[in-house]
């Protein structure tokens, strides 16, 4: 069952603790495709920029390489040529995101990995059974490649300056009021930054002077304002004006990375003693920028594997018993023996999650918004028993087998409850880096059923920073000797 907007907390449920009301944007939200949750505020700007990039390159090189006479143009001599040009551009930074930027700037590199490259290709031609290449047709080589690249190039930098003035990138600032309103002015007063502001995020706001002439732009001050910014504007980035590393900017840089935005540090106050120690960096109106790269996802080789074999074979053994269970719920309990409830998965995407029916709720908006406590008085004997002995979840061996979660990971919660919790709790958005599971780390440490979110968080999370396939075995193995437990998930 899927809520189209968040219900007000109701008593017996814990409530949310943001006092912007409730979040009903970031709701699973109904699509042509299903439902999502939306934690990406906009697509990432400047791949299609890097794709022409490459394509020129790769084409003047292939070009250059006309110069040679058919016996030294071997097909995988050309290949290797083609592929060692990219990897040298690539190497010296020269397919990264870039604005501003001019072909003049990158003219000594280009021209410095094309003399290694043709030097290179030189030396290779002089293996046999290739023919060797003159240093004459070494030169002209050079020459026809380095001007088409730098024909090439230009072309690319200039559709991508034009671009940034025509659709600039949504952004915020991340900093003191005051310092913000300095750092907008100057971005305003250069359109081809490719910035547009839509709002300032600080801990508190001022009263803004009537000069200012950044003082139209909105001040947000909890995060609830800042997400609901970021989603109705399709916010891309965030500028933080100072050091990222911060305190006071942790709690605003961790809700703009959950919600996909790029994260950029601009120095407002360069200092030249520091700046000559440094590595150059980018600049963006005049000011020293630099991209900070977000850590790599985790990469779980092995583990869809694991989920198929070992799901098939439980879905076997475990047929006579979840057919014994169906047919006692059926006949002590009426129609409705499976009970479909919709979770959230790896990435912020929705699934059903299927579980034996032990508890009936009084409506839909009671399954979906009420936090349930694992021993119900009210509740028949053989429902007690499925649920303390967790024999009401084997039904989720079918999402493992297909492939909708997986045998270990982060429990699913419903929308509803990731929305609040990721509100309250640091971190608890960081859980969907990875398919959520039947069993976790968490659950094996005791954090089941009402027991502290906080915990979950901080056992999911390490559970998913030190995965291997050997500790989701590992856990497996001690979740059989705990099957049966005195409490419900």
């Amino acid at each position: 069952m899927t809520q189209e907007r968040t219900a007000a907390a109701t008593a017996g449920q814990r409530p949310a603790v943001d006092d912007t009301g409730p979040l009903a944007t970031v709701i699973a939200q109904r699509t042509a495709g299903g439902h999502r949750i939306t934690f990406i505020g906009g697509p990432a700007r400047g791949h299609s920029s890097r794709a022409f990039l490459a394509a020129t390159d790769a084409t003047a090189a292939l070009l250059g390489t006309l110069v040679l006479t058919p016996a030294q143009r071997h097909p995988l001599l050309v290949a290797a040529f083609v592929v060692l040009v990219l990897g040298l551009f690539r190497n010296a930074g020269l397919f990264r995101r870039f604005d501003e930027r001019y072909m003049l700037d990158d003219l000594p590199v280009v021209a410095g990995r094309l003399a290694v490259a043709w030097c290179v290709l030189m030396a290779a031609a002089t293996l046999p059974p290739l023919a060797p290449i003159s240093p004459h047709a070494v030169l002209t080589g050079f020459a026809a490649q380095g001007v088409l690249t730098f024909l090439g190039r230009s072309l690319v930098y200039w559709r991508r300056r034009v671009s940034l003035v025509r659709r600039p990138c949504t952004t915020l600032l991340v900093g003191p009021e005051q310092t913000a309103a300095r750092v907008a002015a100057a971005l305003q007063r250069s359109p081809r930054s490719g910035v547009n502001l839509v709002g300032v995020v600080s801990d508190s706001a001022a009263e803004p002077r009537p000069d200012d002439p950044a003082a139209s732009l909105p001040v947000l001050t909890t995060v609830g304002d800042m997400r609901r910014a970021v989603i109705q504007n399709g916010v891309r980035r965030a500028i933080v004006l100072g050091s990222a590393g911060a305190p006071e900017h942790l709690t605003w840089l961790r809700a703009l990375s959950e919600l996909r935005c790029e994260i950029w540090e601009l120095d407002p106050e360069p200092s030249p003693y520091v700046a000559q120690y440094r590595t150059p960096r980018r600049q963006l109106a005049g000011f020293p920028v630099r991209p900070l790269v977000a850590p790599p996802l985790p990469r779980h080789p092995g583990k869809r594997a694991l989920d198929l074999a070992v799901s098939s074979v439980l879905l076997v053994l475990a047929a006579p018993v979840l057919l014994t269970c169906a047919v006692w719920l059926r006949l002590s309990e009426g129609p409705g023996v499976v009970f479909r409830q919709e979770r959230i998965g790896k990435d912020g995407r929705p699934f059903t999650l299927l579980k034996f029916r032990t508890h009936r709720p009084a409506d839909p908006l009671e399954s979906a918004t009420r936090w349930s406590v694992a021993n119900e008085h009210r509740m028949p004997w053989f429902c007690r028993f499925l649920r303390r002995t967790s024999m009401d979840e084997l039904l989720q061996l079918w999402n493992v087998f297909r492939g909708d979660m997986s045998l270990v990971g982060p429990r699913p919660e419903r929308p509803y409850f990731v929305v609040q919790f990721s509100e309250t709790h640091p971190g608890y958005s960081e859980r969907h880096r990875m398919p959520t599971g039947i069993t976790g780390l968490a659950q094996i440490n005791g954090l089941r059923g009402d027991t502290s979110i906080e915990d979950r968080c901080r056992f999911d999370n390490a559970y998913i920073d030190n995965w291997s396939l050997w500790r989701d075995i590992s856990i497996l193995l001690r979740t059989a000797s705990e099957f049966f437990r005195p409490t419900g998930s």
